[in-house]
């Protein structure tokens, strides 16, 4: 029941519903005490709506943004709650008191004060918001940029300033308790001078040297900036928040490119969500000013999705575009017809090329590279199920998508026969479940499907912990553990947790990466994945959900996976392990084999998953496995030959359409050059005082 009500409230806890129940249930008790009156019953009441209020803002609950959508926003509900006190000071007949004046202009001079407070902040946060964000650009040596305000001013800065009113609540409410005016106006006091302080403490930081420079000089200290350091390649990313992960798996290969790469994003929570890389990156949410920076040396832009906004860098001749998407699947947003506005798109293998063939949308053969996917090279090739533990199975399903097609996800149709039919296996497997982060943000029933999956791993984890047949090296395990805690440790140093990080402004002037320190974080990650897995037995089933362990990771500990179509079925094609993908649609084996060309050497599986012993088969018995040359035809079909390696056909594809956009670009050089020398001659050759003809002349044809 309580789990029902705090998905109803959309709330992450039962603390969070108890806290959010306490404060709308404060207020009507207010206002009975108030009625009564009372005053211990409304210090109680009171302190409750505080104290409930501070905690859903510290926890960011959804309920807050709610109550501000329906007119009970943070200043609504103290403004009711002093309005109350007011009356209870009239309900206990002190209408003629000096306390009840006194609380009367307090409350509206500290309302008054709340119009310049507010004001100063936002102009703050405006000015200090750059046209431009950075990261390992060097514009500290070109423009002053000043440092934030101290956190303590700005952030939840309006939930501060209204709370500066409870010292004038306790000093009112006592002094109506004693029958004393004077510990009423102490707090009054303090209430009204703490305010006009907050107030005068912002003030500095709207003016003179405490704000960054205008946007003018800070583009052309970027532009300054790109004329030293005269990118070549660029990365091109816009995007949601949520698809940050689609930037972050290029960012490896755009390190290891060897033109000079530069990432261009255009929003800041993009930014904010990217992961640590020592590629220089800018990120431009305004259009007017991508489209005026300085990009003459760019030669080779990458697109990884299909969006409206790359039309900004789209416009540009001197470069050549390229489409490199953000997965290789046979689901239709990897034709989509938006390609061919790219001078070349680039698939990992031959199947990529076949795609577009038979879509027919528009883009020509000659368009298409194939150059494999340098993002696999972490995944692992099988070696068979190593000896003394049982296999692994992973189940990492996408999610339902924006079509409400059936065929998009197994999780609703088969997810729990997938799951039941592997956690009862015999001989056992051990089941990891990795689910798509989207998973039921479109779907409830797709939601409802995934909690009861993941209580399913975890019942049957409860069951195999206690069972004798399975037994755990807990000295090895605490030792992983202890791993782990040394690593996190060190990575949450190396990360600045818990610090001051500055804003916007400061983060763009710091943000040179350390590169000593990008190098002992990628070495602590692949340590912290290391003891991950032995921090728990091999035998324990596992829910796997945020970043970490990385869907790789789980590729590589696992000895075979069931999935849906997605980008996740072609790149686990790498490992060249057995896999298995549902047809939710049910479609029938051989049109589903027919459309997609990732699963011709899986196990298909209905929404009964009844084919799942196919693939346990497979692992147990890989002498048997009659899928596995076709897999071996199948990943260099889709994913290309494995020599030269992928990232030596990604660096070869780019190198060659540089020198395409140099050859265009000194082509139309020339022409222009020619243009300019055919004028200068007419001008030259022309009669002294003889005019020239202009536009529209018509040597005379029809003048009467």
């Amino acid at each position: 029941m309580i789990s029902t009500a705090i998905r109803v409230a959309r709330v992450g806890s039962a603390a969070e519903l108890a806290a959010a129940i306490l404060m709308v249930a404060g207020f009507p008790a207010l206002m009975l005490a108030a009625l009564v009156p009372s005053v211990p019953a409304f210090a109680a009441a009171a302190a409750v709506t505080y104290l409930a209020d501070h905690y859903l803002h510290r926890k960011g609950s959804y309920l807050i943004n709610r109550l501000s959508k329906v007119r009970a926003g943070l200043s609504i509900r103290f403004l009711i709650r002093q309005l109350l006190l007011v009356l209870l000071l009239a309900r206990l007949s002190l209408a003629d008191n000096l306390i009840y004046y006194g609380a009367i202009a307090c409350f509206i001079a500290f309302y008054g004060l709340q119009a310049p407070h507010g004001a100063l902040v936002q102009l703050i946060r405006n000015r200090r918001r750059m046209p431009v964000a950075t990261r390992n650009v060097d514009l500290a040596s070109r423009i002053r940029i000043p440092d934030a305000p101290p956190r303590k001013l700005l952030h939840r800065s309006a939930e501060k300033m209204l709370h500066l009113d409870l010292f004038a609540v306790v000093g009112i409410l006592l002094a109506s308790q004693v029958k004393s005016a004077l510990v009423g106006f102490i707090g009054i006091g303090i209430t009204a001078a703490l305010a006009t302080l907050y107030v005068l403490a912002l003030v500095p930081y709207v003016r003179g040297r405490k704000i960054p420079p205008n946007a003018e000089k800070v583009l052309a200290a970027v532009d300054d900036w790109l004329a030293e350091y005269k990118p070549e390649t660029v990365l091109y990313f816009s995007g949601s928040k949520d698809s940050a992960y689609q930037v972050n798996m290029w960012l490896d290969t755009m390190e290891k490119l060897e033109s000079k790469p530069l990432i261009i994003l255009r929003e800041r929570a993009i930014l904010n969500n990217m992961a640590p890389t020592t590629v220089p990156v800018i990120c431009v949410p305004g259009g007017v000013h991508l489209m005026n920076l300085d990009l003459s040396t760019v030669r080779v832009a990458l697109y990884a999705a299909n969006v409206g906004k790359n039309i900004h860098l789209l416009r540009v001749p001197t470069i050549k575009h390229v489409f490199i998407g953000h997965g290789d699947s046979d689901k239709l947003a990897s034709v989509n017809p938006y390609s061919k506005v790219y001078d070349e798109v680039w698939t990992a293998g031959r199947a990529g090329r076949d795609r577009y063939a038979i879509a027919d949308v528009g883009v020509r053969d000659d368009d298409i590279v194939e150059v494999g996917r340098p993002q696999l090279a972490p995944i692992q090739t099988w070696q068979g199920v190593p000896e003394g533990r049982i296999p692994t199975v992973l189940y990492a399903p996408t999610w339902e998508g924006w079509d409400g097609n059936p065929g998009n996800t197994s999780v609703v149709l088969a997810g729990e026969n997938i799951v039941k039919q592997l956690v009862q296996a015999d001989p056992p497997v051990r089941v990891l479940y990795k689910p798509h982060p989207f998973t039921g943000n479109v779907s409830k029933e797709a939601g409802a499907a995934h909690r009861r999956i993941t209580a399913l791993v975890q019942q049957a984890a409860a069951e195999r912990a206690i069972n004798t047949r399975f037994i755990a090296d807990t000295a090895a395990q605490a030792q992983a553990k202890a791993e782990l805690e040394r690593i996190e440790a060190r990575l949450a140093q190396l990360s600045g947790s818990g610090g001051d990080r500055g804003d916007e402004a400061v983060a763009t002037r710091d943000g040179l990466v350390d590169v000593a320190r990008h190098e002992e974080v990628a070495r602590l990650r692949a340590e912290w994945n290391d003891a991950y897995w032995r921090s728990f037995p091999s035998w324990e089933h596992r829910v796997i959900t945020g970043a970490e362990p990385r869907l790789y990771d789980c590729f590589n500990v696992s000895d075979a996976m069931v999935s849906d179509i997605s980008s996740v079925v072609s790149d686990f094609i790498a490992s060249g392990k057995p896999y298995a993908v549902t047809d939710s649609a049910e479609v029938g084996v051989e049109e589903f084999k027919r459309n997609n060309t990732a699963v011709r050497a899986a196990v298909i599986l209905s929404n009964s998953a009844s084919e799942l012993g196919e693939l346990l088969g497979a692992v147990r018995a890989p002498d048997a496995d009659r899928l596995a040359e076709d897999r071996k035809e199948l990943k260099q079909y889709l994913l290309g030959p494995d020599e030269p390696t992928s990232l030596e056909q990604f660096n070869t594809a780019v190198a060659n359409l540089a020198v395409k956009a140099e050859t265009r670009n000194v082509g139309q050089q020339s022409r222009d050059v020619a243009a300019l020398a055919e004028s200068e001659a007419e001008l030259a050759n022309a009669v002294p005082g003889q005019r020239m003809p202009a536009a529209g002349d018509t040597d005379g044809v029809g003048a009467g």
